[in-house]
């Protein structure tokens, strides 16, 4: 997005489990990324979001979880920072 203030600004997106894209913003080090994050890189590059597991939020079946991005206070713009995404989508 933005190189500064340094080390700048870049924008992660996914996909919940309902197939919604979401995007956050923060700064490159809050994403654990396969390659740097930064003006050079080439983009799009694989990255994930620190999250814990809401309490009770486990269906049934273990297909989805609703997850909270809130460790490192990442939010989408409007403030979101809980999501129901797929069992797989997460690293443990």
């Amino acid at each position: 997005m933005d190189d500064e203030p340094f080390p700048g600004w870049v924008e992660v997106q996914f996909t919940d489990a309902a197939g919604r894209r979401w995007a956050v913003f923060d700064k490159p080090p809050i994403f654990r990324a396969a390659a740097d994050l930064g003006p050079d890189s080439s983009y799009p590059v694989a990255a994930s979001i620190a999250c814990v597991v809401c309490e009770g939020s486990e269906s049934p079946d273990g297909g989805t979880v609703t997850v909270s991005t809130s460790p490192h206070g990442v939010a989408t713009p409007d403030g979101r920072d809980e999501f129901t995404v797929w069992w797989e989508q997460l690293v443990r």
